[in-house]
């Protein structure tokens, strides 16, 4: 039912982009207004979360660890998933982001069975979600970046790179892109697992369906225009340098499917400050992730401490409470007698 409403969501985005730039002959609307409205709302509220979990105090050290900290000098350190300097962090952080490294280690759990048939709990490497997910990510930074190309003229060298390997296989007329069949068919994988991974399914929620079918329906959309209604690309990268220019005219001839694909575009730009997307900034701000294990070399300060409240040892703790401990028969490490 979660998958369902989700679904019809996104139609209904559909819907109204049909209506409103077809029947309704609203495209200046559609092409113009929302978009640039979309992107204003894109970028203050990702600097706001940004901003936020930016000035949040993080006293003390608690990244995340899969590995030996650094100990005596004949203990190995894995410095990698257990960084004690910057440099160290740094490659962590490096590995995280471009390699998922440690989705990368996920395990799922299974029940296996011994030679006399006793149950045993069992953790077995399970690579698919990493793979759904490089597919995925990959394919969309590579279709983001081959997108820029609309909004620049000429078109920049490291672009049009990018757009000749991308179409390199020259399947059909226009050409297939690689991250097309990346995109489609990693945000596909991500969307089956929740319907047929039992667990997945049971702990998922609207805003968890509601993004991937939002971006399939992006991509579907742009393949859509691309493949089968073959639009105009000059007029389209017309309308797109009139929104960065600020020159809001419709060229003729524009097909309504471009409209679809660019409200998708917008409701994913407005919807994204506010949803867990946002993980694409937050991992770079995540204190599990992007902090140092150096806890035995530095001493934290938590800077939530009252100055004016001074440390009380335990020593003084038990000559404060001595009598009433050893009236209560606790251990002491003075009796009365001793501490007389």
């Amino acid at each position: 039912m979660k998958a369902i409403f989700s679904l019809l969501m996104v139609l209904a985005l559909v819907v109204i982009a049909t209506v409103g730039a077809g029947a309704a002959q609203m495209q200046t609307i559609f092409a113009y207004c929302i978009p640039g409205t979309a992107f204003i709302i894109f970028l203050v509220g990702f600097a706001c979360k940004i901003i936020s979990w930016a000035r949040r105090p993080v006293p003390f050290s608690i990244p995340t660890t899969g590995g030996q900290q650094q100990s005596l000098d004949w203990i190995k350190q894995n410095k990698w998933d257990n960084p004690s300097t910057g440099p160290q962090t740094f490659v962590r952080m490096a590995l995280e982001v471009l390699t998922f490294r440690s989705l990368f280690r996920n395990t799922k759990t299974v029940l296996k069975h011994d030679d006399g048939q006793n149950p045993i709990v069992a953790y077995v490497s399970a690579k698919w979600l990493w793979l759904f997910a490089i597919l995925f990510h990959y394919g969309f930074l590579i279709v983001v970046i081959r997108h820029m190309r609309l909004f620049m003229q000429p078109v920049p060298t490291p672009i049009a790179t990018l757009d000749y390997f991308d179409s390199i296989l020259q399947i059909l007329t226009p050409t297939i892109y690689i991250s097309d069949l990346l995109l489609i068919g990693g945000v596909s994988l991500l969307l089956l697992r929740r319907f047929f991974d039992a667990k997945v399914r049971f702990i998922s929620l609207v805003n968890d369906y509601f993004p991937l079918f939002l971006i399939l329906g992006i991509a579907l959309s742009g393949v859509y225009m691309r493949y089968i209604a073959k639009v105009d690309i000059m007029s389209i990268k017309d309308v797109v340098m009139g929104l960065v220019a600020f020159n809001y005219k419709v060229p003729a001839g524009v097909d309504v499917s471009f409209f679809v694909h660019l409200f998708l575009v917008s409701t994913l730009l407005v919807y994204f400050p506010f949803s867990k997307l946002m993980h694409m900034g937050g991992v770079f701000l995540s204190p599990t992730r992007n902090m140092t294990n150096n806890t035995r070399m530095v001493h934290y300060e938590n800077v939530w401490n009252d100055p004016n409240i001074k440390p009380h040892s335990y020593e003084a703790y038990e000559n404060e409470f001595r009598e009433p401990m050893h009236e209560a028969g606790l251990p002491l490490e003075k009796t009365p007698e001793e501490a007389a």
